[in-house]
């Protein structure tokens, strides 16, 4: 069989460095080619006819470094001789990347776990801090908007004034101007509306952005009681509303026996609140010597016995029906109204 040429030397053999001691370093060792056939070269061209040191150390079972087969060449095969140091670092180094990837791989697996775990309890949580923080803002929100001054008293209206002027009510109100509507001075209204007897009662109502409503309830005269030289036109408490020289025209004049601290002015005054608005007008003078005894005269000239306060919304509804049914009677006594008296 005719032997293979040798394979090409390399063109230029790399020179050592030379140290500053003027040694040459020991040369890295060179990983071997070996072809299967007739004859063996190294990387750096050596033929298989010449004597290598490192070809001997790779024969030998000592030899630092390993065998690779790897495919052949012109239908030799080729055998590289890997040294052991570069065997170790590249051990090395695969071994430490596959514990870094085990590492990582179980890091995500417990966190994958601690996640799938606490799933319901971060639900609840972000529940709970999701509600508290609406609940907070809401509030917060409300808070600054009620005391900033976009939802400033800027108009007052009242309702519920008929015998004064709602004018009057307003002007007495107009320091609350300009201040916010959760801020209105509840202290100074009062005192303001109480310079008006006749509100018996009221009621403040903010309306957003900025108005302040004051609802009033008036007080319901029951007449004029003689009081010296004047008359005073009292409500079924004994406030008093107003006084004159004269009587009011609307005013009934009231003839109590015992005055407005009497159990006689107190029955007087029930009756006279219980009666129908239109049928009150017609009375002229309401008398009273007990409080079992009212006697009412209307304009007309009729008169009604009404006895004590008891059962007036029913006594005054049997007294319509009986003035509508007799209008040409004077006297109607419903001091019980099961059995009333026409006369």
């Amino acid at each position: 069989m005719r032997r293979p040429a040798p394979l090409p030397a390399s063109p230029e053999e790399p020179t050592p460095d030379v140290g500053s001691d003027g040694t040459s370093p020991e040369p890295r060792r060179r990983p071997l080619l070996r072809f299967g056939a007739t004859g063996e070269r190294d990387i750096a061209g050596r033929g298989a006819g010449a004597p290598d040191a490192d070809a001997a150390d790779a024969e030998s079972p000592d030899a630092a470094g390993s065998t690779a087969a790897g495919p052949g060449v012109d239908g030799y095969s080729v055998t590289a001789v890997i040294p052991e140091e570069d065997r170790d670092a590249a051990r090395t180094a695969v071994r430490s990347s596959e514990v870094w990837r085990a590492a990582r791989a179980r890091r995500k697996a417990l966190r994958a776990e601690i996640r799938r775990f606490t799933h319901r309890s971060r639900r609840r949580r972000l529940a709970v801090w999701g509600s508290t923080g609406a609940l907070v803002a809401l509030v917060l929100g409300s808070v600054i908007a009620a005391y900033s001054p976009l939802f400033a008293v800027e108009k007052i209206t009242v309702a519920g004034a008929t015998s004064i002027d709602p004018a009057a009510v307003q002007e007495s109100l107009s320091d609350q101007i300009g201040a916010p509507l959760a801020l209105v001075d509840a202290a100074r209204v009062k005192s303001a509306l109480a310079e008006f007897p006749i509100i018996e009662s009221y009621a403040l109502e903010v309306r957003p952005p900025r108005e302040l409503l004051v609802r009033v309830v008036e007080r319901t005269p029951v007449g004029a009681i003689r009081d010296g030289d004047a008359y005073s036109v009292v409500d079924a408490a004994g406030v008093v509303l107003s006084s004159s020289a004269e009587r009011p025209e609307r005013a009934p004049e009231l003839d109590i026996t015992g005055g407005l601290a009497s159990a006689a002015f107190h029955s007087a005054g029930l009756v006279m609140r219980s009666l129908p608005a239109d049928l009150r007008a017609t009375v002229t003078q309401v008398r009273a010597t007990s409080g079992d005894d009212v006697t009412l005269t209307l304009a007309d000239g009729k008169t009604v016995v009404w006895g004590s306060e008891k059962d007036s919304a029913r006594k005054a509804a049997v007294l319509v029906r009986l003035i509508a049914a007799a209008p040409q009677s004077s006297t109607f006594d419903v001091s019980s109204p099961t059995v009333p008296v026409v006369g």
